[in-house]
């Protein structure tokens, strides 16, 4: 739950992430082993992992169809890498990331034949293009989120919010699907479901769809969730003196 400051409450000073995760409510994922490079060939599959249920046939998201995979607490970071075959472009990320949900809207990038993207946001200030930058340009100059792509492959590396006065400003945003590394924090949420219709989805699927989002805790929202609709609110209540 997001969590407010009184009025008398000692402000101490806070890193990013930390005043992040108390200003937006975020939760820590579950502890698991030390982070480490994926091995892909040990992984259940789907029949394993996911028990039979109403909606089990409804893709989502390659990177959440299989089951939710716990995120570590110890995790620090790890790369990510666009899907050229050579030359990729590289972003080094150096903190856990918070909120990470799968999105509907029809801005963010997603995989071929995905109903849904999978984001999450990163502290501005621990994220470094640190390979094959010029490779990297801005899909939508006159979008909110400056959603930076690789030129050859497509692939979206980071979004990034350069209005001051946004709510979300400081932080960027990610696709940790992109990254080799264990630990990332493990979806929490659906954002912007009904969006998935002007994807292509069929309207009269939607019932199915969040049927199956709710079989893998993932609460749909037709917004963000409310920790951060929250935030938002504060945000304008503050810059309006009403806070």
């Amino acid at each position: 739950m997001l969590t407010r400051l009184s009025l008398n409450e000692e402000r101490k000073p806070m890193s990013l992430m930390d005043t992040l995760k108390r200003w937006f409510g975020g939760q820590s994922a579950p502890s698991t082993a030390a982070s480490q490079p994926r091995d892909t060939s040990a992984a259940p599959s789907v029949a394993a992992s996911t028990p039979a249920t109403p909606n089990a046939s409804v893709r989502i998201h390659p990177a959440v169809d299989g089951g939710l995979k716990a995120g570590s607490d110890s995790f620090s970071g790890g790369t990510l890498h666009c899907h050229c075959a050579s030359d990729r472009v590289e972003v080094s990320v150096t903190s856990q990331c918070a909120h990470n949900h799968v999105c509907g809207c029809t801005k963010c990038w997603k995989p071929e034949g995905a109903l849904f993207s999978m984001v999450a946001v990163v502290p501005r200030d621990s994220l470094s293009v640190t390979a094959h930058e010029e490779k990297l340009e801005i899909v939508d100059p006159s979008a909110t989120i400056q959603r930076h792509a690789c030129k050859a492959c497509g692939v979206h590396m980071f979004g990034r919010i350069e209005n001051t006065d946004h709510p979300f400003h400081g932080l960027d945003f990610i696709h940790t699907e992109l990254s080799d590394d264990d630990g990332w924090a493990a979806p929490e949420f659906a954002a912007f479901v009904s969006s998935i219709i002007e994807s292509g989805a069929n309207p009269e699927n939607m019932d199915k769809v969040r049927g199956r989002l709710k079989e893998m805790k993932l609460e749909p929202y037709d917004c963000l969730s409310p920790p951060l609709m929250d935030a938002i609110a504060i945000h304008t209540a503050k810059a309006k003196g009403i806070l």
